[in-house]
């Protein structure tokens, strides 16, 4: 057989990263829903969707600051009573003088009603005065304060805010899975609502197994390699939406590692562990959680994914709650892409989000690149708006397993299992990273 041929039997035996994503997501299952104050529900997931309970505005109100008026006490066809020549230069060449007979402040309460040829000064924010249909802009008038003259006349209806012109009570604010943004927080409470059930942030720990890791602060040396794992996923997880835990180093060691667990399932609703996933005989997460007690499997499957980078990966649960685990090889590109392929996905799920899977593009292609055949490879790359519509996606220097690549990417190439080589003007998938620059 030639090396070809040899790499495709091998891939054929690798389960298809569909395949495995299905198995793995379908045991999962969101949160218990919980009753949250409006303050504490930013970042949170809605659980159930939200009506509004009452309209918003809840009242007649002005929208700038000025006088509310009759409309008609101030059209231009009327040479009413408060018709007077304008100083020179005003458009028009007149304007209208009405009695100021009151002031309203976003706080007052009491009704008040115009009667024809007065008005009142208002705040925005104000409740409008039983009659009035217009409120005439500060820097329109004289702003006379017992009597105004106005020298422009705005059209009907200018300058205020109908009740229930922007939301009527029973309107649907928000669906189940949507993600309560600042701007929501703003919604629900301007038509009265002041708790949200919701799904609560996943707990997320982050272990990373090894006897060779040493913590950040100083170069490694031979023998050594530094912990980026654990500080990197943390961050990830963080900004996926979960409450991110760093554990830091735990060692090689048997005992060591079950007890960590065991101990970290009391306050983890999802832990991801990194290192060890592969048939080495260093790789110790592996044989520790997959091996076989009595005849029966371990609480955790390994299994060799069609993934580029990083083809092993570990799911199952741990302790008697039976709190999921994601394990996760140990190279750092490899790690960042297993996360976003498999754990993302997880966390998304129990927070209740929909989609749980990062948005998606059609892209072209700038430049020929090679992926290795039967896997699916997911390689940072930078995507841009093309002028007219549509993207573009170059490819990033040094492949997935760059760090400096993944640090400088807004999306990841995604080359098929059938896919050896994408020409560049051809159009490919790219999901899209969400970087804030």
């Amino acid at each position: 057989m030639t090396a070809t041929a040899d790499a495709e039997a091998a891939a054929n035996e690798l389960t298809p990263l569909a395949d495995y994503l299905g198995s793995v997501l379908r045991r999962l299952r969101a949160l218990p829903p919980l009753d949250l104050d409006l303050t504490q529900a930013y970042g949170n997931v809605l659980a159930e969707d939200v009506v509004a309970p009452h309209s918003y505005p809840a009242f007649d109100q002005a929208a700038v600051d000025g006088y509310a008026a009759r409309w008609e006490d101030i059209s231009g066809g009327s040479r009413g009573p408060g018709y007077v020549p304008a100083p020179s230069g005003m458009p028009g060449g007149r304007s209208i003088r009405l009695n100021v007979v009151g002031d309203l402040g976003a706080a007052s309460w009491r009704p008040v009603r115009l009667t024809p040829g007065a008005c009142f000064s208002v705040a925005a924010g104000a409740p409008l005065p039983i009659g009035a249909d217009v409120v005439v802009p500060v820097e329109w008038t004289d702003q006379g304060m017992a009597a105004v003259e106005i020298f422009r006349a705005p059209k009907r209806g200018y300058g205020l805010r109908r009740a229930g012109e922007e939301l009527v009570a029973g309107t649907l604010l928000a669906r189940a899975g949507a993600y309560v943004s600042p701007a929501l927080v703003a919604v629900f409470a301007a038509t009265g609502i002041g708790h949200v059930v919701v799904r609560p942030s996943p707990r997320v720990v982050i272990v990373a197994t090894g006897d060779e890791l040493m913590d950040v602060g100083r170069g490694s040396q031979p023998g050594q390699v530094v912990d980026t794992n654990s500080h990197a996923l943390t961050a990830a997880a963080a900004e996926a939406g979960a409450l991110a835990y760093r554990v830091g180093i735990c060692d090689d060691d048997p005992e060591a590692l079950r007890g960590l667990l065991e101990d970290q399932t009391l306050r983890a609703d999802l832990i991801i562990t990194t290192g060890g996933t592969g048939t080495g005989p260093g790789d110790m997460v592996r044989r520790i959680l997959s091996r076989r007690d009595g005849g029966r499997a371990g609480p955790v499957a390994f299994t060799e994914v069609a993934l580029y980078p990083g083809t092993a990966l570990g799911f199952g649960t741990v302790g008697a709650e039976e709190v999921p685990v994601v394990c996760l090889p140990g190279e750092p590109g490899a790690a960042l892409i297993g996360f976003e392929v498999l754990a993302r996905p997880a966390i998304q799920l129990l927070a209740g989000a929909e989609p749980v899977f990062r948005p998606s593009v059609r892209a072209h292609l700038l430049e020929t690149v090679s992926s290795p055949v039967g896997l699916r490879e997911f390689r940072p790359a930078h995507v841009a708006e093309r002028r007219g519509g549509g993207y573009t996606v170059q490819p990033l220097a040094g492949g997935p397993y760059t760090l400096s690549g993944l640090a400088e990417a807004n999306g990841l190439l995604v080359l098929g299992e059938r896919v050896t080589t994408a020409a560049a003007g051809s159009t490919v998938d790219v999901l899209l990273l969400d970087r804030r620059r």
